[in-house]
């Protein structure tokens, strides 16, 4: 028995946009593989450098980058990317602001993405015990702000390329989602890409993939296949 809408059009392009490195991964690796493998062009914005992902009070913020550039770049190939920018912001430190939506209105109008995956920035408490990261919600925002209507309307931003319309935002991470992808044939490689943010997994890895399966499972209940991601859907064209 089904209980939601199973999404199948691929997309030509899609652009993923998220605040740290390993977050388009967790949030919606299978999906991007999957459309990848379909003949997607598929491109990933991360906004933070990911500079204050580390409990350990010596880590060198500096090589914490570096290290989580090199685990971005080697998931982008599991999941086969077209490409992955990084904005270099700093960990809990930007705002939704005029800078940040230039910068993404800039790139939806040169990469021309037909859909556009993003966190849901409503998605706040979680139970009793987690509540959504601020760069999650900071960042959701900015990206509805930025396609709706900045990217579409030619008299915002002057000199950031034509206008564009995105017809679909899928937002992750929701306590409303409305439909479904099937990840079924990607699930592995959407593991594999997680693995590879050792720098946050640490000794956590099996019990991680685990989660993230299990959370898989789940969302492929609603819509009756073995593994699938859940979003929350606004049509804008």
């Amino acid at each position: 028995m089904t209980g939601g809408e199973l999404l199948k059009d691929i997309p030509d392009r899609a652009l993923a946009v998220y605040a740290h490195p390993d977050d388009p991964d967790i949030s919606c690796g299978g999906t991007l593989a999957s459309w990848a493998v379909q003949g997607s062009e598929i491109d990933v914005v991360i906004c933070a450098s990911g500079d204050k992902g580390s409990p350990d009070p010596s880590e060198r913020p500096e090589k914490l980058v570096e290290k989580r550039a090199a685990e971005v770049n080697e998931a982008a190939v599991l999941l086969g990317l077209r490409s992955v920018r990084a904005l270099g912001r700093s960990d809990g430190e930007f705002e939704n602001d005029g800078d940040l939506r230039r910068e993404l209105v800039t790139l939806v109008r040169a990469l021309r993405p037909a859909v556009v995956v993003c966190p849901d920035p409503t998605a706040v408490f979680f139970g009793s015990h987690h509540y959504n990261h601020r760069d999650h919600r900071t960042v959701g925002w900015a990206v509805l702000d930025a396609v709706a209507p900045a990217a579409s309307s030619p008299l915002y931003f002057p000199g950031t390329g034509d206008a564009h319309q995105v017809s679909l935002v899928l937002m992750s991470g929701s306590l409303e989602p409305d439909c479904w992808v099937d990840v079924t044939e990607t699930m592995g490689a959407k593991l594999e890409a997680v693995a590879c943010h050792q720098s946050q997994l640490t000794d956590a890895n099996d019990w991680f993939a685990s989660a993230l399966r299990d959370g898989a499972e789940e969302a492929g209940r609603q819509v009756g296949v073995k593994y699938a991601e859940a979003f929350r859907r606004l049509a804008l064209s």
